[in-house]
């Protein structure tokens, strides 16, 4: 099933989104920098559900209908920590992390998902313009999909999609970083590993917000 329903969170990452969606979305509106936003997941009302697969499609209103979704990437994808449109109907999609931690993942597919996981992956860094193949399906892989993602609606459907990685500070709960500079270094090591230079998609886009913001 695409919609998962959440419980309330009482730390982390989830804790912190649902607390800034529901109670001071404009401040992270304003973080994030693309004018206020319409929140789609997660919300009170809504379970705080987050949404994978075909549903965080209907759950955000896109058709894909040069390459669908089902062609790039198997089910049970990547599930999403936010959903949002911006007041021009551009898709936002939103990965949280407060701790450094959340950032390493491994593909853990079974092997017919996995070969065409990896041709995704393939693709992407193809039409990213990453040279050498590196394997975007171990170290980091979370980023990796989410980018691929990002790849499939901007340029393979020409569907507007913003791809927010948003990095809370001073989780000191989680011990996350209490610095942005801090977080830069992590990134910067992300897509050192990644294979992924200076240059970036101009959809893709790095927010950070002080949980002291709270």
């Amino acid at each position: 099933m695409g919609c998962i329903p959440q419980k309330r969170a009482t730390r982390g990452s989830q804790h912190w989104l649902q607390h800034f969606v529901e109670a001071r979305s404009p401040l992270l509106d304003e973080a994030i920098g693309l004018g206020p936003l319409h929140w789609l997941s997660p919300l009170a009302e809504d379970a705080y559900s987050e949404y994978r697969d075909r549903a965080f499609l209907d759950r955000l209103g896109v058709q894909l209908t040069r390459r669908p979704l089902a062609s790039f990437w198997p089910a049970r994808g990547p599930v999403w920590d936010g959903l949002a449109l911006t007041s021009s109907g551009a898709c936002v999609l939103l990965e949280a992390k407060s701790h450094r931690s959340e950032m390493d993942s491994t593909c853990k597919a079974s092997q017919r998902s996995r070969a065409v996981i990896e041709e995704a992956l393939r693709e992407a860094q193809r039409g990213l313009g990453i040279e050498g193949s590196p394997d975007w399906s171990d170290g980091f892989y979370q980023y990796a999909n989410r980018l691929a993602h990002g790849y499939l609606l901007n340029e393979l459907n020409a569907v507007p999609a913003e791809l927010v990685c948003l990095y809370f500070v001073g989780d000191a709960d989680m011990r996350g970083p209490a610095s942005r500079r801090e977080w830069l270094a992590a990134i910067s090591a992300v897509h050192e590993h990644l294979g992924i230079g200076g240059q970036m998609p101009p959809y893709v886009r790095d927010a950070f917000l002080s949980v002291s913001e709270r």
